[in-house]
């Protein structure tokens, strides 16, 4: 059963989409408001977020914005009466993974949930890591971006894995070094430095992700 978190603060339409959301199989929790919305997400994590943009205390896109802070994966689907080029670019770039207009058909908005919440379940699945617009695969060795796609080598998998795992932690130099070259000398400091480079290049394409050189420490990977 896929758990829903719906967040839309006009009631009347919320138990109507609520309603129908259930009926057609789906676990339902609903918030009329952004602050509760994200305290909702931390206690439980849903399976897929609907977020109405335009609600009090706290609006959709600083919900998204506070969501992609601790997770980058569950989809976030945006419901909007906003037409605006500009608002549609601004919710994509903070995270969300899709839109849908108001008004709309409770069907739309099925087919949505179930295309999105399948495609990570497959991700999950292939072993593969949705770094901002990246696809990181695991098995293919493979770092995807839109059509185009890298081959990497497997310290550079595990390097980028290990680093996007504890995203906005600092990965200690010594821990790196231990795992993929046995041991601390000039040569295999260097080459970790080479690795982080050329992990840096293949990201270079989304400008949100950074990967920080804590100097005699480690290494940072941040998404703004």
């Amino acid at each position: 059963m896929v758990d829903v978190l719906y967040v839309e603060d006009e009631l009347s339409l919320a138990l109507i989409v609520a309603d129908s959301l259930e009926a057609h199989g789906f676990q339902v929790t609903h918030r009329e408001n952004g602050r509760d919305a994200v305290i909702a997400f931390k206690h439980k994590k849903p399976d897929i977020v609907v977020l109405d943009v335009m609600m009090p205390l706290m609006d959709g896109f600083s919900v998204a914005t506070e969501i992609r802070k601790v997770d980058l994966s569950t989809p976030i689907i945006f419901l909007t009466a906003m037409t605006h080029t500009e608002d549609v670019v601004k919710g994509f770039h903070l995270g969300a993974n899709d839109y849908v207009r108001k008004p709309f058909k409770i069907e739309e908005l099925i087919v949505r949930i179930e295309s999105l919440t399948k495609r990570v379940a497959v991700a999950q699945a292939m072993k593969q890591y949705i770094i901002g617009d990246f696809v990181l695969d695991t098995i293919k060795s493979t770092l995807t971006y839109g059509t185009e796609q890298e081959k990497l080598s497997f310290r550079e998998v595990e390097l980028l894995r290990r680093l996007f795992e504890h995203k906005d932690e600092v990965v200690p130099r010594e821990e790196i070094i231990r795992a993929y070259w046995n041991d601390d000398t000039y040569f295999t400091g260097r080459s970790l430095d080479v690795f982080i480079s050329r992990i840096r290049k293949y990201l270079s394409k989304d400008e949100r992700i950074k990967i920080t050189n804590i100097r005699s420490v480690g290494y940072m990977l941040t998404i703004d």
